[in-house]
């Protein structure tokens, strides 16, 4: 796709019009620059005209130190129209880079699965940098250089109308050329920055498996698979700068033609007697003077391609839409909006799925997708959970337990049936209502390369220290916390960020408890710790869980220990449920089969449960 005009436009106003001021004073210096550019020549003509005239030194003085003067001042503005537009280049991508950013954390999962990291870094990043220059310079070039040749052609029609002519039509012919071949490079950006994407995105995945990677052996194939990615980059790159190149090389060649043109005008009218040597000077500079501006804008055309190479993949991902509907806050009834924060119904949530029936997006089925019958992750799956019940979930892997969590969080949307929370379809709360009354913790925590106050409150600085520590002596964690030496200002390491799996969970569990939500969701939570740890986490679990609706999400029996009610789930239905605590002194059921066993692995489905009994 090449981005036409409008494309441009839109963008520049879209983003330039914050800084109008800055944009407006940019103009000014532009036009100060342009009109000196303009006069310095007319001096220099009649200090010519006058040194061969035989008039005075002290004339010649003047002249020469008002050349200079002015020369001085056109570099002042030069260099304040450059460091001007630099910074409001640099501000409009900082404003199109966290637009971008914001309408890409919007998107629903489906879509974040398709896109590794790095491929995403690379198209936030690395395409708006490619527009740095656009709004940097295309002001000041374009507009600037525009301005310029506008007065270098006034100029010489008001010395002469045949030379004049002769370089408007030089120019206007100049500029068409150029204006076709804009768009020349522009698909061959679009494969050179969609190749470094795969590029980045693959850097990023190997990164984050190297321990695998040696583990496997597998570092030939990997540096085998680096080198095809980097040469496919390489040479869609070189192809993309040669075309890019082809513009400068034509620009070059009417160069060539328009410093004859100002040769053999300038020379035939001297020798007519129609001009001075002062005016054949004046022809030659304007000249150079027209050759450097159709230079600029010939490499900013150059850059543009790259530009719209950017441009082009930018409207792309932001032409990608969701497959959540958002419902606006407004359109949320007060009671619905009240409590924690303004986020929501106060205290402990109800929690219902009915007749629900969900099977994943077929572009990037997840495991639970393909592990169950059919390509139903759920089908008519029917469940309520009253306020401040917890739930113990078991089943094997694939089963439904992770979807149900999804479909809770609504990271996905149900195909038909209805999750509700306090009896209202999450389709019709507002996103971000319904995920601060609904939280999660997984047993891969997430941690930033920052301080543990900024882990704690995602780096939410109006939340204050004593609430933090409030939260922490709940949790019954102080002295855990204050072992870490620095206390909330302990900086946090990249990666795992200096902690145990253990202390990652406490970082999670505290994060939760600031947020105070009325449904909390563990998925698989302890699954990675040793029993010590375990047991030091389950005292933070209980007052976690206590006057909130739980679901505990396990492969490990003892994990659903406090779970009021025991619900197994096979192939997305319900195999099993009832009081933990009547299922587990029923002989004939699952879990006490399970129990009596000690069985930890949940193989429900690969295994005869029922021959376990004889």
């Amino acid at each position: 796709m090449r981005p036409s005009l409008q494309v441009y436009w839109r963008l520049l106003v879209r983003y330039l019009r914050p800084q109008l001021g800055q944009t407006l004073l940019l103009l000014l210096i532009l036009c100060i620059n342009i009109l000196l550019q303009l006069i310095n020549p007319l001096i220099m003509r009649r200090f010519l005209d006058s040194a061969l005239a035989g008039d005075s030194m002290a004339l010649l003085t003047r002249l020469a130190l008002l050349f200079i003067g002015i020369a001085a001042v056109q570099q002042v503005t030069a260099v304040s129209s450059t460091v001007l537009a630099e910074n409001v280049g640099w501000r409009a991508t900082n404003a199109l880079r966290r637009d971008l950013a914001r309408h890409c954390l919007r998107l629903d999962l489906t879509f974040h699965q398709q896109h590794t990291p790095g491929e995403m870094i690379e198209r936030i990043d690395g395409d708006i940098n490619a527009l740095t220059r656009f709004f940097a310079q295309l002001v000041v070039q374009l507009f600037g250089n525009g301005l310029l040749l506008i007065g270098v052609l006034v100029v010489l029609l008001r010395e002469d109308l045949r030379v004049g002519g002769a370089f408007g039509v030089f120019v206007v012919v100049t500029l068409l050329v150029l204006g076709r071949l804009r768009n020349l490079a522009v698909p061959h950006w679009q494969r050179s920055r969609e190749a470094s994407a795969r590029f980045f995105g693959f850097v990023e995945e190997r990164l984050a498996g190297t321990e695998d990677i040696r583990a496997s052996n597998a570092r030939v194939f990997t540096l085998f698979r680096f080198h095809q990615l980097l040469r496919t980059f390489w040479q869609t790159t070189i192809r993309a700068e040669l075309l890019g190149f082809s513009m400068i090389n034509i620009a070059w060649f009417l160069f060539s033609i328009g410093a004859a043109i100002s040769f053999v005008l300038g020379a035939s009218l001297y020798f007519s007697g129609a001009l001075t040597i002062g005016t054949v000077y004046l022809i030659f500079h304007y000249s150079n003077l027209i050759t450097g501006p159709i230079e600029r804008i010939a490499q900013e055309f150059e850059q543009f391609q790259r530009a719209g190479a950017g441009i082009a993949r930018i409207q792309e991902l932001f032409a990608t839409e969701s497959r959540l509907v958002e419902t606006p806050a407004a359109a949320v009834g007060e009671d619905s909006r009240r409590g924690r924060d303004g986020a929501g119904p106060a205290g402990a949530l109800a929690v219902e799925f009915e007749q629900v029936r969900f099977a994943y997006p077929t572009e990037a089925p997840p495991e639970e997708a393909t592990a169950g019958l059919g390509q139903f992750a759920l089908d008519g799956f029917q469940l309520r959970l009253e306020p401040k019940e917890v739930l113990g979930l078991l089943g094997r892997t694939g089963s439904g337990k992770t979807t149900l969590a999804r479909l809770l969080l609504r990271l996905y949307d149900v195909d038909s049936g209805r999750v509700l929370v306090a009896g209202r379809d999450v389709r019709q709360w507002p996103l971000q209502a319904l995920r601060a009354q609904v939280a999660m913790v997984t047993q891969n925590v997430q941690l930033f390369q920052a301080s543990i106050r900024d882990n704690l409150t995602f780096f939410d600085r109006s939340v204050p220290d004593a609430r933090i520590w409030e939260a922490i002596d709940t949790l019954g964690l102080a002295e855990w916390y204050a072992s870490l030496g620095d206390g909330l200002d302990a900086q946090l390491q990249i990666g795992s960020g200096g902690l145990s799996a253990g202390e990652s969970q406490l970082v999670a569990f505290t994060r939760i408890f600031l947020r105070d939500p009325g449904v909390i969701v563990l998925d698989e939570a302890s699954s990675r710790l040793d029993p010590a740890t375990e047991a030091f986490l389950e005292r933070a679990v209980t007052r976690l869980l206590s006057d909130r609706t739980g679901i505990l999400i396990a492969h490990r029996l003892a994990t659903v220990q406090r779970a009021d009610r025991i619900v197994i789930v096979e192939n997305g239905e319900i195999r099993e449920q009832g009081d933990r605590g009547v299922l587990a002194l029923d002989p004939a059921s699952h879990y006490h089969r399970l129990l009596r066993l000690g069985i930890e692995d949940m193989g429900i489905g690969d295994m005869d449960v029922e021959g376990l009994d004889r």
